[in-house]
């Protein structure tokens, strides 16, 4: 009798298969003397859409919703449906006693296997393969001790939820708000509470007032020093007769200037602890330049292919106490390159570890993002697999060194009435920060991600400056004062990191979907990406305004994604999960139906539908810009740039763009501007069957005769005659 091993990806099975002995290469599946290893492409199986349910629903109507099966069907996808039936057909074998779901280790992984095993109706035993890395010794002591699948149902019950109820939310308020302003507008549980905290910011930005103000730095004998009122005030005069005044009394009392407190504390910096998937989008964001998309895609070839990574969509930042003892093997299996110093040192004596590395109460179903024990070769990854690599390792070695240490030295210095602030720091010992101290894309940076304005700049450089030897009472010579005028600002423009930190505080996806929620805003023309700032584009300002007002609140969906994770932990009652969602679904479809605002399309162009004469919509697509009818019934869909044709100009003998006039469609060469007539239609419009006839003549792509074919067929045929 044989195991079936049932992976997720081909890639993934054929490593699996290697590990177990498995030799037999098949199409659909690899076999071996125990094991039978298939995958499941990706997806195999998925949620019915409405038109399975009922053929009526293939046409998108207010009067059909809210669609709300009483049961959800499951479907077999289109694409992938000849993998499903070499997995079915493994399924019936008599010589499979067994079932081992080798899928990824998380959420989304256990419902791809389970869906699959409800559609063939699986009967016999299951296991699960639970690891947290693609190394050959990871796989060989994850089959070692396999674990009993049934363990797994409270987690493949929460992934149901989250699919159903993203399925109930999205597909009804999306044709809702579709049909109601017969434009495309997409909604969904968690990307319109996302888009509404980029429309909160944009709102913020767009009423924010700039007003003046001064700051006043005095330049002592070897320091800095800037003028406060007060202990806690920020130094900021609001007025420039304000200025003036202070200004003039500092130099008429500047010869009085005195060290009235000095002050030195010793202060100590833990090193930053491990990295979860959000935590290391953020980094590759403010570090890299990265997507959160495109580290989620590095990050998973360096976990899949290179093996050099443990699993990626973890939130846990802490180590459990069984990967301990692994831990030296992985020091050095990276103590290559660039990390053999830092790593020979962190191997010196004991680790040291405490509560900020390892602790099993924090630890969720994967410990932190870590290097694999896996042998690295630098040279085969490419340049973005080796900058995100290099992050991890920097941040895995930090982990064993000591702590960042240095005096920080405060001074007030008294001239008159007035007072300076001025801070400084002597580092002791750089600790932990030696890993950053290259001056690579990695070098450790500790700024705001949201820093307002130019006033924390000039604190972060007062604090980082060296101050001479000082003591309390000591005179001082003032050399200069300068007073500086500035501008507040208002909140910048989230980028990436700052999203993905305000999704994790709120709750809102997981780490494993923010990248794609973020992807699918962009996709759906709804916010835009200017370098590495995020903003709602006039469509999504106009959908967060026309959006029931219950689905753009992040507490909503951090309350609802609190009660999948409880469901998950087998705490929650998934039915009453679902109940809620469905009441939520028909509340919010009615309350669409009912509302009084209307949408204007903001990418309107100035030409109009051949067809149906309706303006014509610019939109952003995979391919590029493309324009489609603003009528969805329509359907008329063309590409941006003019269609180049095979015909040539007479005069410069240049291909010829296509184009549509009022007499019909004409050919042009834009340099000389000849034109050419194509159609002789009396209303000057063209049908799509038409037109793309008419290009098919003219273009590349229509059919060339073969002249010596030709000959040599004509010569045959005379001779047979």
């Amino acid at each position: 009798m044989k195991s079936l091993v049932l992976a997720e990806k081909p890639s993934v099975a054929k490593e699996i298969a290697r590990v177990l002995g498995c030799n037999q290469k098949h199409k659909s599946y690899i076999e071996g003397p125990k094991y039978v290893v298939t995958w499941a492409l990706g997806h195999l199986v998925t949620l019915a859409e409405p038109e399975d349910y009922d053929k009526k629903y293939r046409t998108w109507s207010l009067e059909d919703l809210p669609i709300l099966p009483q049961r959800m069907n499951l479907k077999v996808m289109k694409e992938t449906s000849h993998q499903y039936k070499a997995v079915a057909q493994l399924c019936k074998r008599p010589d499979i006693h067994e079932l081992v779901i080798a899928t990824d280790a998380g959420r989304e992984g256990e419902l791809v296997a389970r869906w699959i095993m409800e559609l063939v109706h699986w009967k016999k035993p299951f296991k699960r393969l639970w690891i947290s890395s693609q190394t050959d010794q990871a796989i060989k002591e994850g089959f070692s001790r396999l674990k009993d699948g049934r363990a797994y149902d409270s987690l493949y019950a929460s992934a149901v939820c989250r699919a159903e109820a993203d399925w109930l939310i999205g597909l009804n308020v999306t044709r809702a708000l579709t049909c109601k302003y017969n434009a495309q507008l997409a909604a969904g549980r968690v990307q319109t509470p996302t888009l509404a905290m980029l429309m909160d910011r944009e709102q913020a930005i767009s009423e924010f007032q700039s007003q003046p103000y001064w700051t006043i730095t005095a330049q002592f004998e070897g320091f800095q020093a800037v003028w406060r009122q007060q202990d806690e005030q920020d130094g900021r005069l609001w007025s420039r007769e304000e200025v003036d005044a202070v200004v003039k009394r500092i130099q008429q009392s500047s010869s009085s200037a005195a060290v009235e407190k000095l002050r030195v504390n010793e202060k100590s910096q833990p090193h930053p602890q491990a990295y979860d998937l959000t935590e290391l989008q953020r980094d590759a964001n403010k570090k890299l330049g990265f997507s959160a998309k495109q580290t989620s895609n590095v990050l998973q070839k360096l976990y899949e292919q290179h093996k050099l990574v443990t699993y990626p969509r973890t939130d846990s930042r802490y180590l459990s106490s069984d990967i301990v003892p692994t831990l030296k093997g992985r020091l050095e299996s990276i103590a290559t390159g660039p990390y053999t110093a830092l790593a020979r040192k962190a191997l010196k004596g004991n680790l040291k570890l405490n509560k900020r590395v390892v602790d099993n109460d924090k630890v969720s179903d994967h410990h932190a993002i870590i290097p694999t024990d896996q042998y690295v070769q630098l040279g085969a990854l490419s340049n973005d697999e080796r900058k995100l690599y290099d992050l991890i390792v920097k941040r895995f070695i930090s982990l064993f060194l000591n702590p960042y240490r240095y005096d920080e030295t405060t001074v007030i210095v008294q001239a008159g009435q007035d007072r300076f602030f001025a801070k400084g720091r002597v580092e002791k010992e750089l600790g932990w920060r030696e890993a950053y101290a290259s001056g690579t894309a990695s070098s450790w940076n500790d700024t705001d991600d949201e820093q307002e304005d130019e006033a924390g700049e000039d604190s972060m450089k007062e604090a980082s400056q060296r101050l001479p030897a000082l003591k309390s009472g000591q005179k001082l010579a003032l050399k200069q004062v300068v007073f500086k005028e500035l501008r507040t600002l208002p909140p910048p423009r989230f980028t990436e990191a700052a999203l993905l930190s305000r999704m994790e505080k709120y709750g809102l996806g997981t780490p494993a979907t923010r990248a794609d929620i973020i992807e699918k805003l962009l996709q759906t023309d709804t916010i835009d990406r200017s370098g590495n700032k995020l903003h709602p584009t006039g469509k999504g300002k106009q959908l967060i305004e026309l959006v029931v007002r219950e689905l753009r609140s992040p507490e909503l969906t951090a309350k609802w994604e609190s009660e999948l994770e409880s469901i998950a932990k087998g705490k929650g009652n998934a039915k009453q999960f679902m109940q809620g969602i469905r009441q939520q679904a028909s509340k919010w479809v009615g309350e669409v139906i009912s509302e009084t605002k209307e949408y204007k399309p903001h990418n309107t162009t100035g030409s109009y539908c051949p067809e149906c004469s309706k303006p014509m919509l610019e939109v952003k697509g995979k391919r590029g810009k493309s324009y489609v009818c603003s009528d969805r019934e329509c359907g008329y869909r063309r590409a941006s740039g003019p269609v180049l044709l095979n015909k040539r100009c007479p005069q410069c003998h240049k291909k010829m763009e296509l184009h549509d006039g009022k007499a019909g469609k004409y050919a042009q060469c834009r340099p000389c501007n000849v034109i050419e007539m194509l159609g002789d239609k009396g209303d000057g419009r063209m049908n799509r069957r038409e037109e793309q006839k008419l290009i098919h003549k003219y273009s590349d792509n229509a059919p060339l005769t073969n002249s010596l074919a030709d000959k040599l067929k004509a010569a045959l045929e005379k001779k047979s005659d």
